[in-house]
């Protein structure tokens, strides 16, 4: 290759991909239409659920759980379950899936279960979420190449916040015009829409891994290849370095929002919660697409540790407790930098087996997901002897802290090596 040559496809490669470039691509639009009537749906039925849950019992902490129940299973369908993105056909696995909740909708609309029951159901279902969603993902980068696959998970988080706020207008509608059971009906075809979309649009493709039958059950033998799956990706030094920078700055800093009621109810009775959350939401899309679509690919790799360390250091300014309208902006200066994992996206990638892509990237939502959780929880926790101001703001350090112990593993390194399942 001569040196015009070779320092055109530098350019290329060095190109930040458009929204023209991802959309081109039929099967992406698939998994963007199925994936946002999805979110939709999922919205929809945490709401009316709880909504259901709170009229039959009058319990609010059954309300409560009845809102997360979907979510709760997810960690534990992560660490025991993910083999099985790899070991069935992704568009069998997310069809699948979307079949099994239409069900689970439908007879929870028919309302012959006791709430406890309702709850139950809904928990066994969303063992597999993780599943699904690890296929979905791990399927991206076999329709998007290059930096089009970074946009497409860009797009992709930007798809979960918006028809999250979506879903929960829509259901607030639906709850006033047809009631939770209505409502619910309604979920049903939301999954068999989605079921159709993804049949149709997408192209069968085989599973990544051949499963060989062994004296165990299907289910043990997936639950064992998973936790060995697990033990590998985790013992690669460099693998779980990228783990741990996608799991640790975020989710540290969603201590901060875990305490963001209680600030406002400190700021006064004009101050609402829901500002400085939706206020997290928008500096999160923002920063989602403009480093997504107008930051070049190597530039972006560069800005990763910077971006990471911009989600802890506007939440110390908390210490001084400011008012609703400066803190809604330092939330959404903050969120912004979630943008730092797009800068990881095709380095982690590089990084895993190919034939466990599906687990790898179900790896990382499972401990996202947790990561999360106990953060929120030990704000929490702490907020009942220190000031929620105080909370956000060691949030933010805990951020920054991380970030900055991280920084090698953030800092582009050149090529990633690839493990051995």
């Amino acid at each position: 290759m001569n040196s015009t040559s070779t320092t055109a496809a530098q350019a290329a490669a060095d190109r930040p991909a458009t929204f023209r470039d991802v959309f081109a691509v039929a099967e992406f639009q698939v998994i963007f239409a199925s994936f946002g009537v999805f979110m939709i749906g999922e919205t929809v039925k945490m709401l009316a659920l709880s909504v259901l849950v709170y009229e039959r019992t009058g319990s609010g902490l059954l309300a409560a759980l009845a809102y997360v129940t979907g979510f709760l299973p997810h960690a534990l369908g992560g660490v025991f379950l993910l083999a099985l993105a790899d070991r069935w056909p992704a568009r069998a696995m997310m069809v699948g899936y979307d079949l099994l909740r239409m069900v689970m909708v439908a007879v929870l609309a028919v309302g012959v279960m006791s709430p406890s029951a309702m709850l139950g159901l809904v928990a066994v279902v969303a063992l597999f979420g993780p599943v699904s969603n690890a296929a979905r993902t791990a399927l991206l980068p076999e329709v998007l190449h290059g930096d089009a696959y970074v946009l497409g998970r860009s797009l992709l988080s930007v798809a979960a916040g918006g028809t999250q706020v979506a879903g929960f207008a829509v259901g607030g509608l639906l709850l006033g015009l047809v009631g939770p059971y209505g409502a619910l009906w309604l979920t049903a075809v939301t999954c068999g829409l989605s079921a159709l979309l993804v049949r149709v649009g997408l192209t069968r493709r085989p599973a990544r891994v051949k499963y060989a039958p062994t004296t165990d059950t299907p289910a043990r033998g997936a639950v064992r290849e998973t936790l060995r799956v697990n033990r590998t990706l985790l013992a690669d030094r460099r693998i779980r370095g990228l783990l741990l920078a996608q799991w640790l700055p975020g989710s540290l800093l969603v201590g901060a929002e875990g305490v963001a009621v209680p600030y406002a109810a400190d700021l006064g009775p004009g101050a609402s919660a829901g500002v400085l959350l939706m206020a997290g939401a928008g500096g999160m899309l923002v920063g989602d697409l403009l480093v997504g679509r107008f930051v070049a690919p190597a530039r972006r790799e560069r800005w990763t540790p910077w971006l990471a360390l911009l989600l802890g250091v506007p939440m110390l300014a908390f210490v001084a407790r400011p008012s609703l309208v400066p803190a809604a902006a330092l939330f959404a200066v903050a969120t912004a930098g979630f943008a730092y994992q797009l800068g990881l996206a095709r380095r982690f990638l590089d990084a895993v087996p190919e034939g466990r892509r599906g687990q790898a990237f179900g790896l990382v939502s499972t401990g996202m997901m947790a990561m999360q959780g106990l953060a929120a929880a030990g704000a929490g926790a702490l907020s009942e002897v220190l000031a929620p101001g105080i909370v956000m703001a060691l949030a933010g350090a805990a951020s920054a802290t991380a970030t900055l112990i991280l920084w090698p593993v953030l800092a582009p390194t050149g090529r990633t090596r690839r493990v051995a399942a």
